[in-house]
């Protein structure tokens, strides 16, 4: 008998099930199981009452099911987005975010407790990293969103805290996990990995065999400029990042989304959206044209005539581009806000 339970979250279909075989249950225990977590939202043996007492007393010595808790919950009366910020079992706090589509939903999940990237125009990496999460802990956020929603979550972004790919394997079982039939079952083009740009990592995506959408968060059409707020430039360049991210076309066919925050009077220049045109053709690319949320005091938003004039050069140059205002700004919706307010009690 195991002296710790394992996280059902943490183990991938094959995995629990020789754990369930290991216990001497029969196999088809493994789906009643999973059924009722991944399903109906029951996290508690005892509650799974097409298995006898004895075997949910077996399970309950031998597996936990472990879900963040709450502390924290904001909605936006403007568009209903719903930030969460979670505390795991040690303590640490992340946050996730429900995002609310004409007829689906989004999850926005985070990949660690802080970023080490430091982006500058993110609020995230300003309380500093502390560590991965798990691959548990990444799905358990879903669980958590549904459970307290009754919302069955189909499409989801790898985009709340952290740089995923600096959480390769974590970040790659909780997609396994996740696109299971026998868990949740989530199509596999509708989760979206979003990265600043890990050449190496994205190469290694591209080969293996699952068509995930990747978005790279670019934000400037030149080194120079992505050097002063992306500090991850300085070690892996424009160049290099679009590199791989070619590589990663041909190996998956898919397009790839290049996230661009729009700055005042820094990469909103005309001079800028030519030179990205020319970074991005002939790629099978869509820019998202992000107007920045103005977390940091000294970077602004441009206006809308200058929002407007960037995509029409985009657009006019044969690349695919539209403007997407972040979602939920009247609850501190952006990444690591709601975090740092609560370190910061």
């Amino acid at each position: 008998m195991r002296c710790v339970a394992l996280n059902i979250l943490e183990m991938t279909y094959d995995e629990f099930l020789m754990a369930i075989k290991d216990l001497g249950l029969e196999r088809y225990r493994a789906d009643q199981v999973l059924d009722w977590v991944y399903k109906k939202h029951i996290f508690v043996f005892e509650k799974m009452t097409n298995l006898s007492k004895e075997h949910r007393n077996l399970l309950a010595r031998n597996f936990s099911i472990d879900l963040p808790e709450a502390l924290d919950k904001r909605v936006s009366p403007l568009d209903h987005t719903t930030k969460y910020l979670y505390k795991l079992q040690d303590g640490n706090t992340i946050e996730s975010v429900l995002l609310f589509h004409e007829g689906y939903a989004t999850a926005c999940i985070s990949t660690q407790v802080g970023c080490p990237v430091k982006c500058s125009f993110c609020a995230t990496g300003k309380s500093g990293f502390i560590r991965n999460l798990s691959a548990g802990e990444i799905v358990s956020q879903i669980l958590a969103i549904e459970n307290d929603t009754n919302q069955t979550i189909r499409n989801i972004v790898y985009m709340g805290m952290g740089e995923p790919l600096l959480n390769y394997d974590n970040v790659l079982k909780s997609v396994r996990v996740l696109i299971d039939e026998k868990t949740k079952n989530v199509g596999v083009r509708r989760i979206t990995v979003s990265t600043v740009g890990i050449p190496d990592k994205i190469v290694r995506l591209s080969q293996e065999g699952l068509d995930l959408n990747l978005a790279i968060s670019l934000h400037a059409a030149s080194n120079e400029k992505r050097d002063q707020i992306i500090p991850m430039n300085r070690r892996y360049t424009i160049e290099e990042v679009l590199h791989a991210a070619k590589i990663y076309q041909e190996n998956s066919d898919r397009r790839v989304t290049i996230e661009y925050i729009l700055i005042r009077e820094f990469n909103d220049f005309d001079e800028d959206a030519r030179r990205l045109a020319k970074l991005l053709k002939g790629m099978k690319v869509f820019v998202n044209l992000i107007p920045i949320n103005p977390v940091v005091s000294n970077m602004e938003r441009p206006t809308q005539w200058k929002i407007n004039r960037f995509k029409e050069i985009l657009l006019e140059s044969g690349i695919e581009a539209e403007v997407r205002y972040e979602k939920g700004a009247d609850i501190e919706a952006a990444c690591g806000q709601l975090r740092i307010r609560h370190l910061q009690k």
